[in-house]
């Protein structure tokens, strides 16, 4: 045999010792494979890993958690993994099998992320950190991470280590048993948001709750009473309906021209809903349907928003090809329980074009209400509400509200905010002058596209659909020509009309 094949032999012989051995085990205490094995008191690398999915929407609750079962130790360590972009590409069992050839993970400080709690409330929770405890008397290592679509992490995530596959399944028994008890999103409104990376890394905004009473809002007479009965009031009476095998979900659809108040009866039924769990979806976020019935059967009683849903329920029987989103709110509103406690309230400017198996089918949604233009007492109700400390006479009120026929709620708005404005301009008090002057304006010939905007088309007349809308600012509807010739309008721009900034205005 050739010497330096045999010297290689012998070399390879005592590698092959060192490694069985362990000799080349790193053994500086600050490192995370020493670490957990002092803290477990077997050898790290030989144990599974149990990784627990947490949803990016529900991490905080996670942490929160986290925090309760540590503490109840009393002697728990929170320590971070240095590392660089290492530790965040590899799982901590990958970790664990390379830190016994390489000391590249040392210990060092927790990373934190702030997120939202309430509408003005942030909790600083660990984004990557390791929890070293005793739960239940057995040692247990926790390593906690949130959702990084940017590392491919699309869902937070516990990894568990413990000496017992037991203590392991015990812990995470536990934890899953805290996370149902509660929620720091149970009775607030919130909206889904899309995430850069797609929709399922998007969180979840949250709102203060409106606080309105029904004189805020004007609508024909027993209208606003009847919806609030339909969504909030079949509730009080759940004991009664379940004891005759009746269900509790509920289906409200609100529809009419931009600009009647549908989005501002929405905000009532939110003011009326105190400890009630909202969910709002609007424009791309409807994409997060699944994810909404998820949480509002979680999170129970509670309301589903879905503004402007003829954006993904569009009739199909024009040649339109199937609608996968259509169908994800048909199955999210046919798969909750009977006894679910969750109304879906859905706003439309566009009725005719929905699908009509949204739109007629029992136990999906079982109250249509229309939500007309105002006649001349609601027109009066709307310029008295919004000219509130304004001293306009009731004649002058009249007056205007007469003139304003074929008009919205967010057209009166804009009339009195038009009156002070050319108060301002003139350097005088706000008169009666000034609100005839500002309906003068708006109602000329000249102002027919900044009626549209507003939800209104020419006086007595128009029917145009649809809008740009921002939040809570229905957009213009364009009637013509359609799909059928003359007086069939045709369908306009549909925008949202909840945003990231609240829902105001009658939308």
């Amino acid at each position: 045999m050739d010497e330096k094949l045999g010297k290689f032999i012998d070399d390879f012989a005592q590698l092959v010792q060192i490694a069985q051995s362990g000799q080349h085990r790193v053994q500086a205490g600050t490192q995370l494979l020493t670490t957990i094995t002092e803290h477990l008191a077997v050898p790290a690398e030989s144990l599974a890993v149990v990784v627990e999915e947490v949803p990016a929407h529900r991490f905080v609750d996670a942490d929160i958690r986290m925090a309760e079962l540590a503490a109840e130790d009393g002697q728990f360590r929170l320590v971070g993994i240095g590392g660089g972009d290492q530790r965040h590409h590899q799982s901590l069992s990958d970790m664990l099998q390379q830190s016994q050839f390489f000391p590249q993970f040392p210990l060092s400080q927790p990373d934190y992320i702030n997120l939202a709690v309430g509408p003005d409330e942030q909790r600083q929770a660990v984004a990557l950190g390791l929890w070293l405890f005793r739960h239940a008397g057995s040692p247990v290592a926790v390593l906690q991470r949130d959702a990084a679509p940017r590392y491919g992490r699309q869902t937070a995530c516990l990894e568990v280590l413990a000496a017992d596959a037991k203590n392991a399944a015990d812990f995470l028994a536990e934890f899953r048993r805290r996370m149902q008890r509660g929620s720091i999103l149970k009775g607030q409104v919130i909206s889904l948001v899309m995430g850069e990376y797609g929709p399922s890394s998007g969180g979840v905004t949250f709102h203060a709750r409106p606080e309105l009473t029904a004189s805020d809002v004007i609508l024909p007479e027993g209208l606003l009473q009847k919806v609030a009965d339909h969504a909030l009031g079949i509730a009080a009476h759940r004991e009664s309906l379940n004891a005759y095998g009746q269900h509790l979900k509920r289906g409200i659809l609100l529809y009419g021209r931009p600009g009647t108040g549908k989005t501002h009866t929405v905000r009532y039924l939110l003011s009326q809903s105190a400890g009630i769990t909202a969910v709002l979806l609007s424009g791309g976020s409807l994409a997060r349907i699944s994810e909404a019935a998820a949480m509002a059967r979680a999170l129970q009683p509670s309301i589903v928003v879905l503004e402007d849903c003829d954006l993904i329920a569009e009739d199909r029987s024009f040649g339109h090809g199937p609608q996968p989103l259509l169908f994800e709110v048909l199955d999210a509103m046919d798969g909750l329980d009977h006894d679910a406690d969750v109304a879906f309230v859905l706003t439309t400017n566009r009725v005719d074009m929905l699908e009509r198996a949204l739109a007629q089918r029992p136990g999906r949604v079982d109250l249509a209400v229309d939500v007309p233009l105002p006649a001349l007492d609601e027109r009066i109700g709307l310029v008295t509400l919004y000219a509130r400390g304004i001293p306009f006479s009731p004649d002058a009120v009249r007056d205007a509200a007469a003139r304003t026929e074929g008009t919205t709620a967010s057209f009166a708005r804009e009339l009195v905010r038009r009156a002070v404005v050319r108060a301002a301009l003139d350097g005088t008090p706000v008169s009666d002058s000034h609100l005839l002057e500002a309906v003068d304006e708006l109602m000329a010939d000249g102002e027919t596209l900044t009626r549209s905007l507003l939800g209104s088309g020419p006086a007595g007349g128009g029917d145009g659909q649809g809008g740009f809308g921002g939040p809570g600012f229905p957009g213009p509807g364009f009637p013509g020509p359609g799909f059928g010739g003359p007086g069939i309008p045709g369908p306009g721009i549909p925008g949202p009309g909840f945003g990231s900034v609240g829902f105001s205005g009658p939308g």
